[in-house]
Formats: C-alpha cells, structure tokens, sequence
C-alpha cells in the first residue's frame, strides 16, 4: 500500500487547466484578447508587418517555470533552453523579494506570439503582467490582514493552486494553510515536495517526506523559499479571502471529492479510503 502521512494535501492535476478567467478569448480577425489588460504592441517591432495574425500561446494556471520556458521555445521555433536562458540572463521586473526567480510571476494567460517576438520579450510581458495583477490595493490589503508580505501570498497562492482538486475548493485550501501557519504546524504539502523533485504525482512515500530540500515542508515548518508555479487570479484570490473553518486537513479520496476536517481521525479515514481507490486503480 502506498504511504500517505497524515497531513493535509490533495492530488495535483492530473493535466493543466485554465479556470474561467483564465481561458482563451479570440476575437473577430483572429486578435487574441489576453486574460489582463495588455496591449498587443508591446511584443511588435518597428519592421514587423501590422498586418501580421498573432498566434496565441496559452499558459495554464499552475505551470511551473519549467514549463513555461518549453512551452515558450516551442512556441517561438527556439532551440530547447532559450527561454530558461533568456529568463537567468534578463533583469525582469521581479519583486526584490524572489531574487531573480520568476517562478510565480509568469502570470497565467493567453499571449499574442508574433515572428518578431523575442524570448525575453514575452517573459517580460508576463512578469510585467503578474506585477501589475498582484499589485493592486486589494492584494497588498489582503496580505497584509493575514500577516504576509505580497511575495508569500504568491507562494501561498501557488500552493493552493496545485493542491485543490477545483477552483470551488481553493478558498478551502487557503484556509487549512492560514490555519496551519497559525498554529505553528508544518504545512506538510505533497505539492511542495513534487516541486523539489521535478514531478507530479498524487503517491507520496515515506522516503519523499525525509527529503532534504527547503521545499519539504513536511520537516520544514513554514511556507517555502519560492512559489511552485505560477498561480492565477483565483488562487491568489483564495488566500487573501480563504473561506472560514477550523479545518487543518484535506484530502482529495476521488477526483471532485475533497474532503476537509479538523479531526485527525476523520482524516485518518478518508485516506485509508483514498489509499483504497489508489489500490484498486493500480489493480
């Protein structure tokens, strides 16, 4: 049988999607319309033909930077590491805080990719965007009233947004790890853990949870040194508006049913059933 520690954790997608605000828009005369208030000559040159159809490249909520920088090379017929590459080398309008990493800050949307597009060019619309999304008043607001600075609201943002089975459950979420912080308790998120060994799984071993990395936060108390990906408005949302409830544990026992409680045992239950289903989809 496959080891689950007794935490609060829920599988990550199986596949990347896009929640409502997140999802692709075309207009008439095949202009993409982006998620965030942008404009498309940003990513135009002087001699680039203003007759030019942009073609669109879309970047899921919860990608991580990893797959950002594929999804970018691909997208503009680049040799595979240019845009990992162009991001090192760049001074992208990063807050202070993530020191040079822009995991977090290449914010969720659909892009207008034209010939003329560059790598750092379009990295830097997208960090240009999750700066000028994250930087509203409310955001700042919201932290705040939960103790955080805006960067730890985006890690936090980016765990809720690879825990939660839906975006219905991410104010759920949220609130098991405001009240885990609180209380001074390892978050003990499985996501954490797959971020420091460059996975994605839903089986975490008893061996994952002795991992030595800052991202372990099953021995590691307190959020971890970076965001694991690259939240949207939604997540982000949830944590400085997380739903009220006393719960410290959840987890997902089939896909759509996620299970949140303040009772060990309670919790101890729904994953000897979770660990049931596992066990019957292996055979």
């Amino acid at each position: 049988m496959t080891y689950r520690p007794p935490s609060p954790y829920a599988p990550p997608r199986r596949r990347p999607r896009l929640t409502r605000r997140g999802r692709l828009a075309l207009l008439l005369g095949g202009l993409v319309a982006v998620a965030v208030a942008v404009t498309l000559p940003l990513l135009l040159t002087r001699d680039e033909p203003a007759v030019e159809q942009p073609r669109a490249l879309l970047v899921p909520e919860g990608w991580r930077a990893g797959q950002v920088y594929t999804a970018v090379d691909r997208a503009l017929g680049v040799p595979e590491g240019t845009a990992r590459k162009a991001a090192a080398a760049s001074a992208l309008p990063l807050p202070a805080a993530a020191g040079g990493n822009p995991e977090g800050y290449l914010f969720p949307a659909t892009y207008p990719v034209l010939k003329a597009t560059t790598p750092e060019g379009l990295l830097r619309f997208m960090v240009d965007t999750a700066g000028k999304r994250f930087g509203a008043a409310r955001i700042a607001e919201g932290a705040r009233a939960h103790g955080m600075s805006v960067y730890e609201t985006v890690i936090a943002a980016s765990i809720v947004q690879a825990e939660a089975d839906n975006p219905e459950d991410m104010a759920k979420v949220a609130r098991v790890v405001h009240n885990r912080l609180a209380r001074d308790m390892a978050l003990q998120m499985d996501s954490t853990l797959n971020y420091a060994l460059g996975r994605s799984t839903v089986d975490t071993t008893l061996e994952d949870t002795r991992l030595r990395s800052p991202y372990n936060t099953y021995e590691r108390k307190g959020l971890p040194p970076t965001p694991i990906g690259n939240p949207g408005d939604q997540a982000m949302d949830a944590v400085i508006r997380p739903a009220d409830g006393d719960w410290l544990y959840f987890v997902t026992v089939t896909p759509g049913d996620t299970r949140f409680t303040a009772d060990y045992a309670a919790h101890q239950v729904n994953v000897a059933e979770f660990n049931a289903n596992r066990g019957a989809e292996k055979g």
